[in-house]
């Protein structure tokens, strides 16, 4: 699974028009937030299910779901061409010809050197944060703090929209409404502003997620396997924080978990408004 992101951009910077790459890499990408979401209604239904006594049954399916799915979408993408060693690259009105890909060394001093990578790197990972607190501590949160029952909470969705020139607002906004989830006293703010902060992140992940296509299309596969790769390690760092943060599960201790999250995103939107680019490095030029 986790070659899968690289490989849609090592794809897309071989297929796509230049001026089309980000467009193409973030529409791809909301296949993500489909999922999540389709998800997450397949394992609510198999405890919807459970109740109705077709656990078993809805279990069995709901946990192969994902396979089937999956061994699907492979199979039509060995069907359409996309296995082999050459690449179709799409033009505008014409048909796909094959581009096979050039045999280049991985420059990786620069790519350590490279403060766009860094910001890219920086923004992978803080962004991150949220996305492993609301898929892992979330339903605690709704639970412990409100009272709420976990099968009902279920992780908002939101699809990528924009370009590099939307991260900032929205990694901002969502770091915002997010210490309003927080600090909010009412269940249904809370849920509110939770949507809205998540359907911010869409502004953000389609910003930082594709622009190693902008920098560096020859090496996005790589540099997006870098970045992806340390931003998991927050998927390590953040339940170790929450966990120590929530030993009594009280409402405040709740709150420096979403404050500690804004200010996470508050650095990551700074570092990468400074130091990101849109434009192609001088080390990534053919």
């Amino acid at each position: 699974q986790g070659v899968t992101y690289p490989a849609c951009h090592g794809i897309w910077s071989k297929w796509a028009p230049p001026l089309e790459r980000s467009r193409l890499a973030t529409t791809a990408f909301c296949g993500e937030g489909g999922g999540t979401g389709l998800g997450r209604g397949v394992r609510m239904g198999v405890s919807w299910g459970a109740g109705l006594g077709l656990g078993v049954w809805m279990g069995i399916r709901g946990s192969h779901a994902g396979g089937e799915w999956g061994g699907l979408g492979w199979g039509v993408w060995i069907r359409t061409g996309g296995w082999g060693g050459g690449f179709p690259r799409v033009f505008g009105g014409s048909e796909l010809q094959p581009l096979p890909p050039p045999q280049l060394a991985t420059p990786w001093r620069r790519f350590f050197t490279s403060m766009p990578v860094y910001a890219i790197i920086v923004a992978n990972f803080c962004r991150s944060w949220t996305f492993y607190l609301l898929l892992i501590s979330q339903p605690a949160y709704f639970e412990e703090v409100f009272g709420f029952e976990i099968s009902k909470v279920a992780l908002p969705v939101s699809p990528f929209w924009g370009a590099e020139g939307w991260f900032p607002p929205g990694f901002g906004m969502e770091a915002t409404l997010l210490l309003v989830v927080g600090y909010s006293h009412s269940r249904s703010v809370a849920i509110s502003f939770l949507v809205l902060a998540v359907g911010f992140s869409g502004f953000a992940i389609s910003g930082f997620n594709v622009n190693h296509l902008d920098i560096a299309p020859r090496y996005a596969s790589v540099l997006m396997g870098l970045s992806n790769g340390v931003g998991t390690l927050s998927g390590m760092v953040c339940p170790l924080i929450v966990g120590a943060l929530t030993r009594h599960k009280t409402r405040e201790e709740w709150q420096w978990v979403f404050l500690i999250a804004a200010l996470v995103h508050y650095a990551g939107v700074i570092f990468y408004g400074i130091f990101a680019s849109g434009e192609t490095q001088d080390w990534a030029e053919p």
